[in-house]
């Protein structure tokens, strides 16, 4: 009898269990979010178009659903939830505003959308174009970023850039410095600075003695026909000491100079 008691008590406990999970009353409710389409391609796209579009979703769940952030892959792309609380059966939107300026060709983009979603709760969406460039002068610049060492006080500071015209037309460019003046292959530049596509030049400048002492930080001033590069910076540094200085670190490391 034991036995049979056992045997109906643990028969009971189960039928009991099957029971709670088959009941849709007692399970617990869940919100679920279904996206109408997760990828959206603009096609082919011109420089500086605005491209804008809304990826619809549902929420598909029994309870509601809560949109907690939309977040992108990078500054050129904008989302927005159009709520953010849908209840079971509704819809919301995922608005977003696609920036294609200085991109060329194929590009990709994500979309997140974290939500109370339990089996989908980072969603990635993706917004795709194909930007089309019309011919245009682009400007690139070898180095940007000058060190130019050691200087000596009394002494003109000179140095040298290459401007390549990296573009389908040709690259006009003017410089803007308080007191610098310019020059390629020896003679002095007229402004302005015109080079074919396809071509690069290099750029002498020469700066008057400072008289100051100490670190340098100055900067030149590009400006060119580039539409999307219109004005770039090269930056000098460099160190100035004067004569006596020079003297000190001779005398100073002199044993290591033999070396």
């Amino acid at each position: 009898m034991r036995v049979v008691q056992t045997i109906s008590k643990a028969a009971l406990a189960a039928a009991v269990c099957i029971l709670i999970a088959a009941s849709p009353l007692l399970a617990a409710k869940t919100p679920r979010i279904k996206f109408k389409e997760e990828v959206w391609n603009f096609g082919k796209v011109k420089d500086g178009d605005a491209l804008k579009h809304e990826f619809v979703f549902r929420n598909i769940g029994d309870a509601d659903l809560v949109i907690d952030k939309v977040r992108t892959s990078c500054g050129c792309a904008a989302a927005l939830a159009s709520d953010k609380t849908i209840p079971p059966g509704q819809e919301g939107k995922i608005g977003v505003s696609f920036d294609v300026r200085s991109y060329s060709g194929k590009v990709v983009k994500y979309i997140y959308v974290d939500s109370n979603d339990p089996s989908n709760p980072n969603k990635e969406l993706q917004v795709a174009a194909d930007v089309e460039i019309p011919p245009r002068a682009r400007i690139e610049i070898i180095p940007f970023n000058l060190d130019l060492g050691l200087l000596l006080e009394g002494d003109e500071i000179k140095g040298q850039f290459i401007i390549s015209s990296v573009g389908e037309l040709e690259l006009k460019a003017e410089f803007t410095h308080r007191d610098a003046k310019y020059f390629v292959k020896g003679k002095p530049v007229g402004f302005p600075l015109k080079v074919a596509a396809g071509k690069e030049v290099e750029v002498e400048f020469r700066i008057p003695a400072e008289t100051r002492r100490g670190m340098i930080r100055e900067y030149i001033l590009v400006k060119s026909n580039d539409p999307v590069r219109s004005t770039v910076s090269v930056y000098l540094g460099g160190f100035l000491i004067s004569r006596e200085q020079l003297k000190d670190l001779f005398k100073r490391y002199k044993g290591i100079l033999k070396d």
